[in-house]
């Protein structure tokens, strides 16, 4: 039964790609829309998004910021402000020129982020160090004019939340980007249950206008990495070009000092191809919409749906618990399920409410333990945990299995070529060397890793005295 139902889906060995759309389809992510590289996110995908937007969400008020909306348009000339912003999105944007059959005296923007919609603001409202700091957080979509799509990882248009604050100090914007990049790790260590690198982007690789750019950076299956968030350190650069200004304790005047930050859809995808696997999705327990899912067995005998309904209202308190009492056949719903990737299945029939007992299956492992109907609860969680563990753990390891080390470029291309995944190496921090790279390679560079190794004292590259260690990859 279930290679009857998993016939359709790709082995992940086979072809990655193809394994990865048939997932996102067929577990009821997403729909394709009739605009080519637009998704449709369906209810469960959407579910899983607000589970981790919630936990986000609250995160971010827990750390001082609040909530605010900015419109969705932006004037060509606001955008044009900044000069390496404008430069660094312009290949990117959407235009608005008709406003009905009117053409506009100005094209509109649809934003493709919005640093000078909150610089336009700040610029009207901060006036005195009292003023300071502006903490402040949207939750929006966004458009971007990707040549080439694929569901949650690159679509012309995604949701996301975006950070915008305003310090007195560069330490104290300093601070507050290192701050949002951690609780960006926390969602995906602690929820998510995947582990990240974190670092500093080169300056190459930095968001067009920042200072500087720090990333968490994560490891997919198929040894590809994916830049899960990232923060931006502002300086004053766009305070200067928006003449954002205020008066210090001394009367005098001085420019803020910025910061961005953003966590997109595109976790979902990270979500998937790091847990998924041929079956379908894995999702961990502390993310999935539904972590328990009911199958009554020999359900059309008496008493057995009544018996599955009153153990939803008992585990409701502990657990996100659904039933499914269709008339589908058991083996269809287990199939499903897995798909979905839910985190544990109930099956419960005559025998087993006889013997009082249940049958649970993880998802992670497809073990089944029978559990006595008085241990049910506390079984369920301490499993839910087990498996959040669990799938971090196995995250993790398969991380470090898929983390080479090179000495020379020779050394770095074998490694990408026959071991993908990171590649630690040393560089000299010279722009010719990261390009030279990429070109022989295709892979980038991921990030200055906060935890710096001395691996060598030569650059991979040219062989000059290394400044720094730096982890490569091919990425998404």
């Amino acid at each position: 039964m279930a290679k009857e139902f998993v016939k359709d889906v790709t082995s992940m060995d086979e072809d990655f790609a193809q394994w990865y759309t048939d997932v996102v389809t067929k577990a009821d992510l997403v729909d394709y829309s009739s605009v080519r590289g637009s998704m449709i996110i369906r209810p469960y995908g959407y579910a899983l998004w607000d589970n981790i937007k919630n936990e986000l969400d609250r995160r971010i008020k827990e750390t001082g910021h609040e909530n605010v909306y900015m419109p969705l348009f932006i004037p060509e000339s606001l955008l044009q402000k900044e000069k390496d912003h404008v430069e660094g999105f312009a290949p990117e944007v959407a235009w608005v020129t008709h406003g009905g059959s009117e053409e506009l005296a100005e094209r509109l923007v649809v934003r493709p982020t919005s640093e000078v919609l909150f610089c336009e603001h700040y610029k009207n409202i901060i006036h005195s160090y009292r003023d300071l700091p502006k903490l402040y957080n949207q939750w929006a979509n966004v458009v971007r004019w990707e040549k080439t799509t694929r569901p949650f990882l690159r679509t012309l248009e995604f949701l996301w939340q975006e950070g915008h604050t305003a310090h007195a100090t560069d330490e104290d914007a300093q601070e507050e980007t290192i701050k949002m990049l951690n609780v960006y790790a926390s969602i995906c260590e602690e929820i998510l249950a995947i582990p990240v690198v974190k670092g500093q982007k080169t300056e190459k690789e930095k968001f067009a206008g920042a200072k500087a750019t720090y990333t968490i950076e994560s490891l997919m299956h198929d040894g590809k990495a994916l830049q899960s968030a990232t923060s931006h350190h502002f300086g004053t650069g766009f305070a200067e070009a928006f003449g954002i200004q205020y008066l210090d304790k001394e009367g005098k005047q001085q420019y803020v000092h910025q910061t961005s930050w953003g966590f997109t859809t595109r976790i979902i995808g990270a979500l998937i191809m790091v847990h998924g696997d041929d079956r379908g999705l894995v999702i961990p327990p502390k993310a999935a919409p539904t972590q328990v899912m009911i199958v009554p067995i020999a359900q059309h005998k008496e008493g057995v749906l009544d018996f599955a309904y009153e153990l939803k209202n008992s585990l409701s308190n502990v657990v996100r618990v659904g039933i499914d009492a269709s008339d589908k056949k058991p083996g269809w719903k287990f199939n499903e399920y897995e798909m979905k990737g839910i985190p544990v299945r109930l099956e419960v029939g005559p025998k087993d409410i006889e013997n009082k007992q249940v049958v649970l299956v993880r998802r992670d492992t497809l073990e089944k333990v029978i559990v006595p109907m008085d241990q049910l609860e506390t079984k369920l969680v301490e499993l839910l945990d087990e498996i959040q563990a669990n799938l971090y753990n196995k995250a993790l390891k398969h991380r470090e299995d898929r983390t080479s080390v090179a000495l020379t470029l020779p050394e770095l291309k074998e490694e990408l070529e026959t071991k993908p995944g990171f590649i630690k190496a040393m560089w000299c921090g010279e722009l010719a060397c990261e390009e030279k790279i990429k070109e022989e390679t295709t892979a980038t560079s991921r990030c200055i890793p906060f935890e710096q190794e001395q691996i060598a004292d030569k650059c991979v590259c040219c062989g000059n005295d290394a400044k720094q260690m730096v982890y490569w990859a091919k990425a998404y």
